[in-house]
């Protein structure tokens, strides 16, 4: 550790005149405080700090001084990106800086995960995670691409564009486009260096990952790596990163010469890595998991597919979407006509032309003619995708090319039933997913057929796969090809202008399924035109991966919602009858769709409404009043709890009790079936309740007729106008004030250690809390001091134009408990400890004893 890491870390618990003071020996002493004072001015740069959720809120965007990320930024406009195109990925890269430490401390290790959409995005946001990292001094750089020579290559060569050509004088690189990592002359310390960042990218390869470790695993390598804070980032972290027997283990060697590490893996398919067993020194994203928004004119499962309704999701006319009008079914008996059976040999078969095949193909050169007449010269391509055989490959290729001369022969005839038959196929087709709706007129069989015979000509029949030589290539301008292939199509590879997808091949789990889709992704100037063709059942399983993925990315939300980190609340999955999640399930266990075991809370709040505020005052004025009635109070100085309060006042409450619509956990609807159900278990269980109105520490106030003080708690200066966003508002002592513990033991134990503890007791296992906080409507920020590893952010009064009233409500309960079906499953975090991230805040948060 160098001197001024020490300083630093020392001037951030006590301040930096009480550093000067205790450093005052060193002759480097003005130069630290100069350095920790722009260090620190840099952070706050760009204003305040970005929310994160469960971590030190450190970082605020970009400076005007950050070379690599105004770089990159400049090159986006040059190449004449839309401004809100680099607004939205400055926004999404700044928010995955701002969740990993803050890089003056002396060490950490952390693991994070962002889960992108398939052929969208991930390397465009981790290419601006780099640049904004290696701005706050991040020295080393490791891309983990992939465990192809053509995607390692294909991410160098994007790097270098974007990276390492902008500030040629401030990159070393140790890989080049054309050769992955080969140790180099110079140690480790030579390469690392305050002015330049080192980069490489390697691929998933054990060979070369052990030269790299070879290359840094050295005394003088060790040192040099003590102090260099490292970004690694594994592009596709699902394969070949995950409960692998040679490269998963050499990850973690990797991580483990590092000190101060942050890993990010990217994926579109996240499904392994959240199974990773989190109380194992493995690659579980323990400290952050993000989504990356969903791009503008981006196709995904629920465009195409649509999606089933999920329960937490308000009940409105329209319902959830059902995707536009795109996939044409093939019938399941037909499928032995398009691939041999899984035992029967490849060698031989020769595939039927079936209709559906037929119609595909001559739909295909119709949309391609159709983005001619649009003037849309761009590459055009048609996946036919049935089996992983080479052999069914090669036998696709003569009656395709039979079916193209046909074709030809067909136009050049010029016979009017020739031409009828084009035309209906174009005039069925195109009505049934309408230009319009994309802001563009349909163009009539005219304005197409001139262009129709020159498609069909230049079209290529490819085969793709391992061992075939002529595989995709979009470096000829205008390539129009027909791509039949297998696993090498199923991954990482982008069809350039994909129309139409023929898929019936055979897959068992959500990932391959979802990876397989390379029809998920852009498709401007023509998204009327693509299509799929498929089976029902695969039509239908990719409709439920659409709701999976919708339910898997509002779990990931939650985390910010409330506050959260993955150490604390796992991501579930939605589990199929016949299909696998994943095949590296690793530490998956049922989970519930279930408040059982948790702790909400009120986090936003309307604080300009005066009818929403004065609802849930008036709703909670009455809880109070009929709690009292029916209950027995007690005074624990911290609050006035109540105890053997009947079920019916609180669902009354819960169903007047108004809620944010940004907090769709904290449903009342969903906690009232949740308690309905519970209600009529065997044996029944919250027939009772506790309700507890907590003592704050404003002013003195009244609620239901009990004397109190009012609770403070200021908002965050996120620029929002008509919500107010106060993050933490329930301690976690608060979940267990009824159960007898003094404020101090409660703070003591974890999370895991209290829902232990009220699940053991015979008479509040089955009994939930309900926390009432009446909130000081004006609630100026309190306690502004920084903690000793984070500083609270800026917060403004609440100015609310009346007292709000927060809800905190604890169920009994945990998975273990219950013996209901499951129809998710997740990892267990039982055993898992986590920060007290409300006492990590430091702020508007204490309990009063």
């Amino acid at each position: 550790m160098n001197l001024y890491t020490v300083f630093a870390d020392w001037a951030r618990r006590h301040g930096i005149e009480a550093a000067v003071a205790s450093f005052e020996s060193l002759p480097d002493v003005e130069k630290f405080r100069r350095q920790f004072e722009a260090d620190k001015a840099k952070v706050q740069a760009g204003g305040p700090p970005i929310i994160t959720a469960g971590s030190d809120d450190w970082y605020s965007g970009p400076g005007e001084s950050d070379r690599y990320w105004l770089a990159l930024e400049d090159r986006f406009d040059v190449e004449g990106w839309p401004r809100d195109r680099i607004l939205s990925v400055d926004h999404s890269s700044s928010t995955v800086v701002a969740h990993t430490p803050r890089p003056d401390r002396s060490k950490w290790d952390a693991k994070g995960l962002v889960v992108g959409y398939v052929q969208s995005g991930k390397t465009t946001n981790f290419t601006a995670v780099i640049a904004k990292l290696a701005d706050v001094q991040y020295r080393l750089v490791i891309v983990l691409s992939g465990i192809h020579n053509g995607l390692r290559r294909q991410t160098q060569v994007r790097l270098d564009q974007y990276l390492k050509d902008l500030n040629p004088d401030r990159w070393v690189t140790l890989t080049e486009a054309s050769r992955d990592f080969v140790k180099p002359s110079h140690d480790v310390s030579a390469a690392l260096s305050p002015e330049k960042t080192v980069l490489a990218v390697v691929k998933k390869n054990a060979a070369v990952l052990g030269k790299l470790i070879n290359w840094l695993d050295t005394p003088n390598g060790r040192k040099a790596l003590a102090s260099a804070p490292v970004l690694i980032v594994d592009d596709e972290a699902d394969q070949a990163s995950v409960a692998t027997g040679r490269i998963n283990p050499l990850i973690r060697k990797l991580l483990s010469l590092m000190p101060r590490c942050t890993y990010v893996g990217y994926t579109a398919t996240p499904f392994a890595n959240v199974f990773v067993d989190p109380t194992q020194d493995d690659l579980y994203p323990k400290s952050f998991i993000l989504n990356l928004p969903r791009p503008d004119g981006y196709f995904g499962p629920e465009k195409i597919f649509g999606r089933d309704a999920v329960e937490w999701e308000p009940s409105d006319e329209q319902g959830p979407p059902d995707g536009y009008d795109m996939v044409r079914l093939v019938a399941e008996a037909d499928v032995p006509l398009l691939r041999p059976g899984s035992k029967e040999p490849a060698d031989g078969f020769s595939p039927t032309m079936i209709d559906e095949l037929v119609t595909a193909v001559r739909w295909f050169w119709l949309a391609t003619a159709a983005r001619r007449a649009r003037g849309d010269s761009g590459h055009s391509t048609m996946l036919i995708h049935t089996s992983v055989k080479i052999a069914v490959h090669e036998s696709y290729r003569a009656p395709l090319e039979k079916l193209r001369q046909q074709a030809r022969a067909g136009l050049a005839s010029g016979r009017p039933e020739v031409l009828d038959e084009w035309r209906n196929l174009w005039e069925k087709e195109s009505s049934r997913v309408p230009a319009q709706d994309f802001g563009r007129e349909q163009n009539s069989f005219e304005e197409i057929l001139p262009h129709l015979d020159e498609v069909i000509d230049a079209t290529r029949i490819v085969l793709d796969n391992y061992r075939s030589q002529d595989r995709l290539d979009y470096s000829d301008p205008s390539v129009v090809a027909i791509a039949v292939g297998g696993n090498t199509l199923s991954r990482g590879l982008t069809l350039e202008g994909l129309v139409v997808s023929f898929f019936v091949r055979a897959a068992t789990a959500y990932d391959t399924l979802l990876q397989m889709g390379r029809w998920f992704g852009y498709r401007t100037g023509f998204e009327d035109l693509p299509r799929i063709w498929m089976t029902p059942s695969l039509a239908a399983a990719f409709r439920h991966l659409a709701t999976v993925e919708h339910e898997m990315r509002d779990d990931i939300d939650r985390y910010q919602r409330e506050n959260l980190t993955p150490t604390q609340v796992a991501v579930r999955i939605r589990t199929h009858p016949a299909l696998r999640i994943t095949a590296k399930m690793g530490a998956a266990q049922p989970a519930f769709i279930s408040y059982a075991g948790r702790r909400l809370q009120t986090r936003y709040f309307r604080h300009r409404d005066e009818d929403w505020l004065d609802n849930n005052r008036q709703a909670a004025e009455a809880l109070v009043q009929e709690a009292i009635r029916h209950g027995q109070i007690e005074e624990l100085g911290g609050a006035r709890l109540i105890r053997n309060v009947p079920v019916s006042l609180v669902k009354t409450f819960l169903s007047r009790y108004l809620v944010h619509e940004d907090s769709p956990d904290l449903d009342p609807a969903l906690m009232i079936k949740y308690i309905d159900q519970q209600l009529t278990s065997d044996p029944p269980s919250l027939t009772t309740w506790s309700v507890a109105v907590v003592v704050g520490e404003g002013g003195d106030a009244t609620l239901g007729g009990l004397d109190i003080r009012y609770s403070i708690r200021s908002r965050l200066n996120d620029g929002q106008t008509g919500r107010a966003d106060i993050k933490t508002l329930m301690s976690k002592q608060d979940r267990a004030l009824d159960l007898g513990l003094t404020a101090a033991e409660a703070r003591a134990k974890s999370e895991s250690d209290l829902v232990a503890l009220r699940n053991e007791d015979p008479v509040y296992r089955d009994r939930g809390l309900v926390v009432l906080y009446l909130i000081d409507p004006t609630s100026e920020p309190v306690n502004p001091k920084q903690s000793a590893d984070a500083a609270p952010p800026p917060r403004l009064a609440l100015e609310a134009v009346r007292a709000a009233v927060g809800l905190g409500i604890t169920f009994p309960g945990d998975v273990q408990t219950k013996s209901i079906q499951a129809s998710h499953v997740a990892v267990d975090l039982t055993d898992v400890e986590s920060e007290n991230v409300d006492e990590a805040l430091g702020v508007d948060t204490e309990e009063v004893a």
